[in-house]
């Protein structure tokens, strides 16, 4: 269980944007109207008690939930999709896992380029609904540190938006690398580490109503890189793409899947109540939309990999 609550948030955003005026970014009037703004956000009595308890829900829980809404907008999606097709596209046609596959929305692009697809996912209703989407595919319920897969049977390896719940990348990098094939490939795609840490954590509604977020874990670029070393991986690409300038606007309180989005715009207008918990982090940005601003400025929105096996056994002893 944790305690969200929004003065925590907003005067944590604040925080972020003082500190950052002692690297010169900003001047002297910056700092006093974040040192005002402080001081009118804790005399404003509407948020004294707002604060939440909101459940930690596994990936098995939270996926099922997800499962028929999982497929709406999510501007990670526009992240992941192009490096996805252009890996898939500069090789032959073999075969690929898709890693914790969900409702099959990049296996059926693997499937349409020529791609045999392995899926596999934690969360029962989610093959079933890969089935659906892609009939040709071969889709298991499994975890990802045993995945029902043989030795040395795929090309290409695709996990996006799953490590992030992982308390350990190794034991599961381990695993991909005994899928792969010599020379085969691993592409990874989550939400940037940074933006876990300002809150972007996948939420829902438990079926009687409680509040919930993904357990969710904040692994650094060299957490990834140390891990892929270790299993026989070598990076072939590394980025860290932003967000897009301007954010959608959040206007439906309803559970979603996890969003790249940095709360907090140019054109985040302000506002003066905390807003539904569905639409927390966002909402709350417009609390303090200079602080939030100037607290994501140049923060990354995902983190992409590209791997690939070394092609000697020998190598990776």
């Amino acid at each position: 269980m944790t305690y969200e609550h929004p003065l925590a948030y907003v005067l944590g955003l604040e925080g972020i944007a003082l500190m950052r005026t002692f690297a010169g970014e900003y001047d002297r009037e910056f700092v006093d109207a974040r040192i005002a703004e402080i001081r009118r956000l804790l005399d404003d009595e509407s948020l004294a008690d707002t604060a939440v308890d909101v459940a930690s829900v596994d990936t098995v829980e939270g996926y099922g939930i997800w499962s028929s809404t999982y497929d709406g907008p999510n501007t990670a999606f526009d992240f992941d999709g192009p490096l996805v097709g252009e890996v898939a596209d500069s090789l032959p046609a073999g075969v690929v896992l898709d890693a914790a596959c969900g409702t099959g929305r990049i296996a059926a692009s693997l499937a349409a380029r020529g791609h045999r697809v392995i899926g596999v996912d934690s969360s029962p209703d989610m093959p079933a609904r890969a089935r659906r989407r892609v009939p040709r595919g071969d889709f298991h319920l499994g975890d990802l540190h045993e995945l029902p897969v043989d030795d040395s049977a795929v090309d290409l390896v695709v996990c996006s938006l799953a490590m992030t719940h992982l308390p350990e990348l190794r034991p599961v990098m381990a695993e991909f690398a005994r899928v792969l094939r010599p020379s085969g490939h691993l592409l990874i795609a989550d939400i940037h580490p940074e933006q876990v840490a300002r809150g972007v954590i996948p939420r829902l509604r438990r079926p009687d109503g409680q509040p919930g977020r993904l357990i969710s874990y904040r692994h650094s670029p060299g957490e990834y890189l140390r891990a892929a070393l270790q299993a026989g991986l070598h990076v072939r690409r590394c980025e860290e793409p932003e967000r897009p300038a301007v954010a959608r606007p959040r206007d439906q309180a309803t559970a979603s899947a996890p969003d790249a989005e940095q709360p907090g715009s140019r054109d985040t207008p302000r506002a003066t109540e905390a807003g539904p918990w569905e639409l927390w982090p966002w909402s709350l940005a417009g609390l303090a939309p200079e602080a939030a601003q100037a607290a994501g400025t140049g923060v990354p929105a995902m983190i992409l990999w590209h791997f690939q096996l070394l092609g000697d056994p020998a190598e990776r002893a």
